[in-house]
């Protein structure tokens, strides 16, 4: 796989694939960080003396075109970032959009219309791929979010044009969960949460046979404790993955995995609860209550582990965080794991956006810019985008 870094772009036109879904509420955008967690890519390349084609889908507009869904405001927020102008494109394939791109001088940045509103995208359809990779001499794919995606912009693109290679965003995602896959520093601690096994099922079988210690959270514990022979009370179980989570568990005791359930929760009626009813043991969860967070005993005990952690991979919350009644769990379990001194991974959406909202982000080592790539990688499946990318490898 080559690498921006290593291309020489002066006097080149290069096409970046982004990841720019942003939500916008009354035309201005309420989260520009998915913007910001690539603008390294860009100020190289203008740096360096080259001119930007940017592409990105917004949404799932299905086809045909949707103003509501348009990338025009993001031109705008980015022409603020970036001290230029960013031109916006009518469109993202066309003759007025082959003019414009023609027409850039190095430093100079135009924005292409977004990519789904073309059933060419989603389909990876080869004369939609042709067309855009025409535009530039370079392709350039720097969007984790949609690396697990097999559409015309992530993988017909590379394979089109006659330079491809990854950005900096996507090579910082790709040397750290390498590294942490791969050849992680000892003990290497998964921390896996959220509501659902059947969810993460592909991610805990791919991560025992790697990992030291593995730590299960979430409503996802409630189906484990059942295996265990725990009533969980009104707790959300998955009764037809119970099997599944005890053979995950014996798995464990083969390969010598510590293998970590909470052992009491903050209880309460429901995930909306004003008031939650109070602290209960994983043995004593009444018939009327649900496990909404990991209770004091459970933190104390997963901060040990994490404490003497190498490598710490996290994805999914603790609880029903949403709710500042069942969120202090994810809470502390997010001040841990940027408290350790391990190489610190975090990853998916909620559990970025957990993150987001503490005052700890900046601690972690690095936080993931990917959903559903990041759990398909943890799953140990082959990207689109980096097979793509290898396959054009030099």
């Amino acid at each position: 796989m080559r690498f921006l870094k290593d291309i020489d772009v002066r006097g080149k036109r290069l096409l970046i694939r982004v990841d720019y879904n942003v939500p916008i509420k009354d035309g201005a955008i309420t989260d520009d960080s998915r913007i910001k967690a690539g603008l390294s890519t860009l100020e190289h390349a203008l740096e360096n003396g080259a001119s930007i084609i940017l592409c990105s889908h917004r949404g799932k507009p299905k086809g045909k075109r949707e103003e509501s869904l348009s990338l025009a405001p993001v031109a705008a927020r980015l022409s603020e970032m970036l001290g230029r102008e960013v031109k916006m494109a009518p469109d993202c394939i066309g003759p007025e959009v082959r003019k414009m791109a023609e027409a850039l001088e190095p430093g100079g940045v135009m924005l292409l219309e977004n990519l789904r509103f073309h059933p060419g995208e989603k389909q990876n359809a080869p004369d939609f791929s042709a067309e855009l990779a025409a535009l530039a001499d370079i392709y350039v794919n720097d969007a984790f979010g949609v690396a697990h995606r097999a559409h015309a912009s992530v993988v017909g693109v590379a394979e089109k044009s006659e330079t491809a290679c990854a950005g900096f965003l996507l090579q910082k995602e790709w040397e750290y969960l390498t590294k942490a896959m791969e050849n992680p520093d000892r003990p290497f601690v998964a921390v896996s949460g959220g509501a659902k096994v059947s969810s993460k099922l592909g991610i805990l079988k791919n991560l025992l046979p790697k990992v030291d210690c593995m730590i299960v959270g979430g409503a996802m514990a409630n189906t484990f404790l059942t295996a265990l022979g725990y009533d969980m009370g009104g707790s959300l179980v998955e009764s037809d993955l119970v099997d599944e989570a005890r053979a995950i568990l014996k798995q464990a005791r083969e390969k010598k995995v510590e293998f970590y359930l909470p052992v009491d929760f903050i209880c309460g009626k429901s995930p909306e609860d004003e008031l939650g009813s109070g602290v209960r043991p994983y043995q004593n969860v009444p018939a009327g209550e649900m496990a909404l967070d990991i209770g004091p005993a459970s933190y104390t005990l997963f901060a040990e582990v994490i404490g003497r952690a190498g490598t710490i991979v996290w994805n999914g919350p603790m609880g029903a965080f949403e709710n500042p009644q069942f969120s202090q769990g994810s809470v502390n379990l997010a001040y841990s794991i940027a408290s350790a001194s391990a190489l610190t991974i975090v990853g998916g959406g909620d559990t970025n956006a957990l993150v987001y909202g503490t005052s700890y982000a900046d601690r972690f080592s690095f936080i993931s810019t990917g959903g559903g790539s990041f759990l398909e990688f943890l799953e140990g499946r082959e990207l689109p985008a980096f097979k793509a990318l290898k396959e054009r490898g030099s």
